[in-house]
């Protein structure tokens, strides 16, 4: 039998500059390649105050809901999140720019965006 292992996002707490992932991750040019080796790289903040604001509940419940129901597209989610299309927007956006989501944006037919989070964890370190 196939042991199943889960993917973790790395998050680091220090006191230094905002490090962001790959500008590469999230458009319609992203490899699996890179995707992979951006959620490789360590994310961090300035302090405590900068990843609450960052990581709320809504954007970790809006994380879960697309990995766990894979929606088809930006309007689904917004639908099983039962919330409005422009706050859910919004916490996208910064999630991609974080690297904690990725956007696979369908060229072809009706012009879908499909978010993806394909990890299962995230680890926060905390730095003293």
């Amino acid at each position: 039998m196939k042991k199943s292992v889960m993917k973790v996002k790395k998050i680091k707490l220090a006191l230094e500059e905002v490090k962001h992932v790959s500008k590469g991750a999230g458009n319609s040019e992203t490899s699996k390649k890179e995707i992979e080796a951006a959620q490789d790289k360590n994310l961090s903040f300035e302090d405590i105050k900068e990843f609450r604001k960052a990581i709320t509940p809504k954007r970790i419940e809006l994380l879960h809901i697309t990995r766990k129901m894979k929606p088809k597209s930006i309007n689904e989610l917004v639908r099983l999140l039962e919330r409005d299309v422009k706050s859910v927007l919004t916490d996208i956006h910064l999630l991609e720019n974080l690297g904690l989501i990725y956007l696979n944006r369908n060229t072809e037919g009706r012009k879908e965006v499909i978010p993806i989070v394909d990890y299962g964890m995230i680890n926060l370190e905390i730095v003293v």
